[in-house]
């Protein structure tokens, strides 16, 4: 059963002639229907410019361009500061997520009774691999169990109290897409005196998050998935929040005095103080051109623009007989819908081999994102049930 929908409109909620612009922005949609947004964005074309101009710096080196990259690099922390409803000066950047959370985690003295860091199994591995390396530091591992797809909040919140330092949260889960009320466990934490760390790399960019206005303290996410870029991820602490940190694990650049060439004496304002060693200015300029196309949208059309597709995708899999697993309730559900199917690792090859491009983590995950449409949303649904045969 085929679901219509007006051909002229990409969902209900963008122009059409501003979407086809948009879209024409990103080659790998000339290629392919692409609906793995969730793992990695597409690649604007844009960033084709910046590796060349790259090369022409490499290949004609003057030191002095340091001062044109360190400009792109607070460019571009600012502008994810800017997404995510925070002051400039609040974010800073490095390569991954992983080095970003041991350098908050390293903050920390974890001595009894407030040693314990709770996170759940929906977290990606990264939060509770790194939290166990810091068992060596008296930090206690606390992993509330779910049953899963979806977050136990009741059983979260209970298990934060006084003993508790830092909760360690996804935003949304990698693996169902099903989304977390922050708001109820920041007032938890908060209330018992325990800082709020959320990891929103599977929502930042598809879905809004004004860390402001719900006073999280620690955001962290990365720019390869909705955010369309490359390599790079990003820090942002609360103001009030970040001059009452030093990490044990740091670099030269989190320094007071770092670009004077001297020994620092302090710390550097603001999150710049999270920063490492040597920065690699290269992924933050590639990143920095979808950042100014998605923030061309806006957050909500983004999200309203997300909403219709994934919505599109329930009633196909409701239609076809396959079984979700993400939330249906849109207030719930990130950007991504996962579907339960029979040997879903092979479709996914399958689907691959007719260029219907979505991933597999346990569930069949299909992330349409802002450039995709409504008629592509059918035409890999079309291609999927053809291939369970219904």
């Amino acid at each position: 059963m085929r679901v219509s929908a007006p051909a002229t409109h990409p969902a209900r909620c963008l122009d059409a002639a501003a979407h086809a612009a948009l879209r024409a922005e990103f080659p790998l949609l000339e290629t392919c229907v692409y609906l793995g947004n969730n793992s990695t964005g597409a690649a604007p074309r844009g960033v084709e410019r910046v590796l060349a101009d790259h090369w022409a710096t490499l290949r004609d080196w003057r030191d002095d361009v340091w001062q044109g990259w360190h400009v792109g690099l607070d460019r571009y922390a600012d502008s994810v500061a800017a997404l995510l409803g925070a002051p400039p000066g609040s974010v800073v950047t490095d390569a991954n997520l992983s080095t970003l959370l041991v350098r908050v985690l390293s903050c920390f003295d974890y001595r009894p009774p407030r040693d314990r860091i709770v996170t759940t199994d929906l977290e990606y591995p990264t939060v509770p691999f790194i939290g166990t390396a810091f068992r060596r530091y008296g930090a206690r591992l606390d992993v509330v169990g779910t049953g899963g797809p979806r977050f136990d909040e009741d059983a979260l919140e209970a298990r934060i109290d006084e003993r508790t330092l830092l909760v360690c949260v996804p935003h949304a889960s990698f693996s169902s897409g099903a989304t977390i009320d922050l708001a109820r466990l920041v007032a938890r934490a908060h209330a018992v005196g325990a800082l709020v760390v959320v990891d929103a790399f599977q929502t930042v960019g598809a879905v809004p998050l004004d860390v402001t206005a719900l006073g999280v303290d620690i955001v962290l996410g990365g720019a390869h998935k909705w955010l369309c870029g490359a390599g790079t991820a990003f820090l942002y602490v609360r103001p009030d929040l970040a001059g009452r940190l030093e990490p044990a694990a740091t670099g030269w650049q989190a320094g007071d005095r770092a670009l004077t060439f001297r020994v620092s004496t302090g710390w550097a304002a603001g999150a710049q103080r999270f920063a490492g060693g040597t920065p690699y200015p290269l992924t933050s300029l590639i990143s920095q051109v979808g950042l100014d196309l998605l923030a061309g949208v806006g957050i909500g059309a983004i999200r309203a623009h997300s909403l219709a597709l994934t919505q599109r995708v329930l009633d196909r899999a409701a239609a076809a007989d396959v079984t979700v697993v993400s939330p249906t309730d849109p207030d719930r559900r990130g950007g991504v819908v996962c579907l339960d199917v029979p040997d879903g690792e092979e479709v996914k090859r399958r689907l691959a081999a007719r260029n219907m491009i979505c991933t597999w983590r346990g569930w069949l995950r299909v992330g349409p994102h802002v450039y995709n449409t409504l008629d592509e949303v059918d035409a890999f649904m079309d291609a999927l049930s053809e291939e369970l045969g219904r």
